[in-house]
């Protein structure tokens, strides 16, 4: 495994406060000798060796590991392609270049990246702020290539943001709530620098951003896997934001459910789309933040309380999530010979779903091998389409088993045409039209059918996809995926989405210079040359949450 030797791999679990079930013993992968992977189908010799690690039947086993970042070689040479034998494609230059130019300084602090820098647009909007969610990627790209200080200052600056009070109208929101987004305000005459934040008040549909929380705490932990930094999450400030955040969604109240309620556009997904209930996205986010923040928190007497029920929700949650929005071809089989109106305990059909409501696509993508997360499910309604996010998320989480990984990749394989196209990715499938579009998003002009969050093709999930892609030991995919988007991205300034139902045409309103499109394009290629980059963002199968449930107990069709 010299291969490993040379990228400079560490472990930081000796001197990390990650919990047991999120470490992992580096020695185990040095000595173990290479899997035979034959299993694969789609796994060819080349992507075997470019890995240059060793791979599970599963995918990887080595989920936990970061690496020492080096020092960076040049402004825009990345430190990942510095390292190895890979050959940086032309476009990871001007990506760098582009990205640099994005950043937003605070009284001389970088503390983030704005959503675009498109000049020939004359509405900027909101595109001129830092988003919570779009700096995600960027944040990736900058502890990848050894750049910590604007994460930690962004990290920082939101939690100071988290303590504002936060206001709509007369009503006060929860303390924990995260902003969706901030912008720093130059005054050349004083020489002034204030921060303005968006807690929702002033976004289409004034909805607060459910995922800005738990991306700062993915985003926490993947700082402090990079860079084997404790003291910032173990500082009280740190500590305290993620209780208050968890706060807000561990409370109880009526649900019989464990997963979170949520209003419609609270996510990436940010205008009426249908989402309204149980987001597959957001119960995703929520299960991985659960988790991330299990192994950051300290077991003193407010720490202890919030893990006792992150650990109850985490049982309930995975459970929940793996019997009832997963879907293959036996599952829809079951739902459509359901019988309704069943009233006891041993109801197979405990959501009262008619099986009319089936819509006739979903029999027709389904293959016979895969599967996925559907995008929804509450009393009598399942939303069969498919989500990208949720399903790359709940692979990188662990939510989904093994098996579960495994048949998401098999689908996406399977429906290449439907969910890639000519550019990655689809961020849904398929498109609301006609009638359901008007009832649906109440004739929003921008979602019309194959645009914007109504099945239009995001760049910016690239580097979702090549995450789950390495984590399942399918790394060809995301090969593949990349090559399709470096034919187009450079050459179309970046734009932040693709319409039409193969993500042929530039979107009809997208922004070209999309910080996070440029930021995915990049994480994804270092990943894809360095796959212990993944250690970051992805967590390893918790153990204790076995056995794993592959159907519900009361299954007996």
């Amino acid at each position: 495994m010299d291969g490993t030797k040379e990228v400079g791999l560490r472990n930081v679990s000796s001197t990390c406060s990650i919990s047991e079930m999120d470490d992992f013993d580096l020695s185990r992968l040095l000595d173990k000798p290479r899997l035979n992977i034959e299993r694969q189908r789609s796994f060819d010799e080349r992507s075997l060796s470019e890995l240059s690690i060793g791979l599970t039947r599963g995918g990887l086993d080595y989920c936990e590991i970061t690496y020492s970042p080096g020092g960076r070689s040049g402004l825009d040479t990345p430190v990942s392609s510095a390292r190895n034998s890979f050959e940086p494609h032309p476009m990871v230059a001007d990506a760098w270049e582009a990205l640099r130019r994005s950043i937003v300084y605070f009284r001389g602090q970088p503390v983030g990246t704005i959503a675009a820098i498109d000049h020939a647009s004359e509405e900027v909007l909101n595109y001129d702020q830092v988003f919570v969610r779009d700096f995600v990627p960027s944040a990736l790209a900058f502890l990848m290539n050894g750049e910590p200080e604007i994460v930690k200052n962004f990290l920082l600056k939101t939690l100071h943001l988290q303590g504002w009070e936060k206001r709509i109208d007369r009503f006060k929101l929860g303390e924990g709530v995260m902003p969706a987004s901030f912008k720093v305000l130059h005054d050349p005459v004083r020489k002034t620098d204030t921060l303005m934040a968006d807690f929702g008040e002033s976004a289409i549909g004034r909805v607060a951003p459910v995922d800005s929380g738990f991306w700062w705490i993915i985003l926490l932990r993947a700082y402090t896997k990079s860079t084997g930094d404790l003291s910032l999450a173990e500082t009280p400030e740190c500590q305290k934001g993620m209780r208050l955040i968890l706060t807000l969604c561990l409370s109880e109240g009526f649900d019989t459910f464990p997963t979170l309620l949520c209003a419609d556009g609270c996510s990436m997904i940010d205008r009426r789309m249908g989402i309204y209930g149980y987001p597959i996205e957001i119960q995703a986010l929520f299960f991985m933040a659960l988790r991330c923040a299990l192994s950051m928190l300290k077991h003193d007497t407010e720490g202890k309380e919030c893990i006792e029920r992150i650990v109850k929700r985490l049982h309930a949650l995975s459970y929940h999530i793996r019997s009832y929005f997963w879907l293959d071809f036996q599952q829809l089989n079951d739902i459509y010979r359901y019988k309704t109106e069943e009233y006891s305990h041993t109801a197979v059909n405990k959501f009262n779903v008619i099986p009319d409501s089936i819509p006739d696509w979903v029999f027709d993508f389904m293959p016979t091998r895969g599967g996925y997360f559907i995008g929804n499910i509450s009393p009598a309604r399942m939303d069969f389409r498919w989500f990208a996010l949720g399903n790359c998320v709940a692979i990188l989480s662990s939510l989904a088993t093994p098996e579960q990984s495994m048949a998401i990749m098999d689908l996406i394989e399977s429906r290449w045409e439907e969910l890639v196209g000519e550019m990655p990715l689809k961020i849904a499938y398929p498109a609301i039209e006609s009638h359901d579009w008007r009832i649906v998003t109440g004739c929003d002009p921008k979602n019309t059918r194959w645009s914007y969050h109504n099945g239009g093709s995001w760049p910016v999930l690239l580097w979702l996809l090549t995450a789950a892609c390495i984590k399942t030991g399918r790394p060809q995919i995301a090969r593949r995926a990349i090559d399709l988007a470096e034919t187009r991205l450079l050459k179309d300034s970046w734009p932040e989405y693709y319409d039409g139902k193969l993500g042929k045409f530039i979107g009809k309103q997208a922004r070209k210079y999309q910080t996070w499109s440029i930021a995915g394009y990049l994480v994804a290629k270092m990943m894809l040359e360095d796959p212990s980059h993944l250690g970051m963002i992805s967590l390893e199968e918790d153990k204790q949450m076995k056995p794993v449930i592959k159907r519900s107990s009361s299954w007996t069709c």
